[in-house]
């Protein structure tokens, strides 16, 4: 029953953060440019769009489940249901956010469908806070390789080729360090039952509070210079696919009781990593949005269609 209420906290979790996500772009996009030398400002100027607060609000919710399906069963699960948030942000988006989706992204949706269908039979992950147990040399190892690799991804803005991509890299770094706080929220999940002094006085939780404040200002950097789907789905791919392994090397979740249950469970691993890579291209109608601003008189520099 526990692992089943975690299960369900995490489908909750993945649809309304990519609800959230969509219209935090819509927000993003309207702001100004984030300034990482002045967060706080940029903090306030997102603040001050409504679809990014309504968004972020959105966020908290999916944030708080995350943490409820945290508590109750292990890392990779978790992170594996919330992978199957690709396949409703490819839906939400074509259904309500005017995005349209190609073959190769419903060919993306069905294998993501397959996976997760053989993770979900195949699995044999622990619940409750034994999930929480870890190894502390694994736990600093994974941590620093993930915070180190998120900070490079953010520098890249310094080298002058990468600069094209850097709404996409932006995405990744945010995928890493939201994993670097949820591995600290799932550490702290296992002091669920001591006092609260002890819960403030953990490592972990300034751990946590960092890699989420890192991972906000470069997610929504990331909103402002790139396209919605596909950096929202760069986001989700390297959050999922840093976090599924962190469960297993830090929390020691299993990967299967025997040789044909891991090498299925690995398969799935990979088609759910295929199948995100070939969502991310939905676009939008752009020519009948240029359409619809020539009809309006825009200036073409206001052209710049508004990609949920």
């Amino acid at each position: 029953m526990t692992l089943a209420a975690g299960l369900l906290l995490a489908g909750f979790s993945a649809a309304v953060s990519q609800v959230g996500l969509l219209l935090r772009h819509r927000g993003a996009v309207d702001a100004r440019d984030v300034d990482m030398h002045r967060p706080l400002r940029s903090a306030i100027d997102l603040f001050r769009s409504k679809w990014w607060t309504i968004g972020y609000a959105l966020a908290v919710v999916a944030y708080l489940l995350h943490v409820g399906a945290l508590t109750l069963t292990s890392l990779s699960l978790v992170q594996v249901v919330l992978a199957g948030g690709i396949v409703l942000l490819a839906v939400i988006a074509e259904r309500f956010f005017g995005f349209e989706l190609g073959r190769r992204q419903w060919f993306g949706v069905v294998l993501a469908s397959v996976g997760l269908a053989l993770l979900a039979l195949t699995g044999e992950s622990r619940s409750g806070q034994d999930s929480a147990d870890y190894s502390i040399a694994a736990m600093i190892a994974f941590e620093a390789a993930l915070v180190g690799a998120g900070t490079a991804l953010v520098l890249t803005y310094r080298v002058e080729r990468m600069r094209s991509l850097l709404g996409v890299l932006l995405g990744v770094s945010a995928g890493l360090l939201f994993t670097v706080t949820h591995v600290a929220v799932k550490a702290l999940s296992g002091k669920a039952d001591t006092s609260v002094a002890e819960i403030l006085g953990s490592p972990y939780l300034p751990i946590a509070v960092a890699g989420g404040i890192a991972a906000f200002f470069a997610s929504a950097r990331s909103l402002q210079l790139g396209t919605a789907v596909p950096v929202i789905a760069v986001t989700s791919i390297a959050g999922n696919a840093s976090a599924i392994p962190a469960g297993i090397i830090v929390f020691g979740d299993p990967l299967g009781s025997d040789a044909v249950a891991v090498a299925v469970r690995s398969f799935a691993f990979v088609l759910v990593v295929v199948a995100a890579a070939l969502i991310p291209a939905p676009t939008r109608a752009a020519a009948a949005t240029r359409r619809r601003a020539r009809s309006r008189g825009v200036p073409p520099a206001a052209r710049r269609p508004r990609a949920a």
